[in-house]
């Protein structure tokens, strides 16, 4: 079976991720999303100075993770690729 991401699916993950964005631009950083997989295993890329930032496993569990599930608690996980 292929997953379809809907657009509604879409759309919050975005709305989540401009949520998180201007604390990550605050050091230098953003964020991408990458893929939800059909296991809602969402995947995220951090870009700038977050991509080397010694605490972003903590910015992606206690942050990231956080937001993107209170916006879509079906997700399981928040990863970084």
């Amino acid at each position: 079976m292929t997953f379809v991401l809907e657009e509604s699916i879409l759309k919050k993950i975005n709305e989540a991720l401009e949520e998180i964005r201007p604390f990550l631009a605050e050091d230098g950083g953003d964020i991408e999303f990458v893929e939800l997989t059909d296991e809602w295993l969402l995947k995220v890329r951090f870009i700038g100075a977050c991509s080397s930032c010694s605490i972003s496993d903590m910015t992606l569990k206690n942050g990231v993770e956080t937001i993107l599930k209170k916006a879509l608690p079906q997700i399981k996980q928040v990863v970084e690729v």
